[in-house]
């Protein structure tokens, strides 16, 4: 099976250390048959509205899974509030590893588990690796 999966990353070499969604860039990757090929850096669009709005605001969400199209998983370490929202749409892995090369070889060492939550469809809950 093939998975288009994206890093939140500010720097292309490690996760951002907040929110997924607030992510500066996402790196999106394919992966397949055990191995990885990078696609493409994605600009987060980020919601760019009120400064005030809260962490967990749906808008933020459509923003988010708006600049994912296509995508099938999502990684960072750590999501906030939006993450219920983010699930029916993706599988959410919250890598507890610095750089996404580290959180590249715990996804090939855990694939069956990413796809087992991916064909749960909207009822998937999100995976912690570590």
């Amino acid at each position: 099976m093939e998975l288009l999966i994206a890093f939140g990353t500010d720097d292309g070499k490690i996760l951002n250390k907040g929110h997924f969604g607030m992510a500066k860039y996402f790196h999106v990757y394919r992966f397949s048959d055990d191995k990885e090929e990078f696609v493409e850096k994605k600009e987060n669009v980020k919601f760019k509205g009120d400064e005030s709005i809260i962490h967990g605001d749906p808008r933020k969400a459509k923003a988010t899974s708006s600049a994912l199209q296509d995508i099938d998983v999502v990684v960072g370490r750590r999501f906030g509030p939006n993450i219920t929202r983010l699930l029916k749409k993706f599988v959410c892995i919250v890598a507890r590893r610095e750089s996404i090369d580290d959180a590249i070889q715990l996804i090939h060492a855990n694939m069956d588990k990413v796809i087992q939550e991916k064909e749960k469809g909207e009822n998937r809950r999100h995976l912690v690796f570590s």
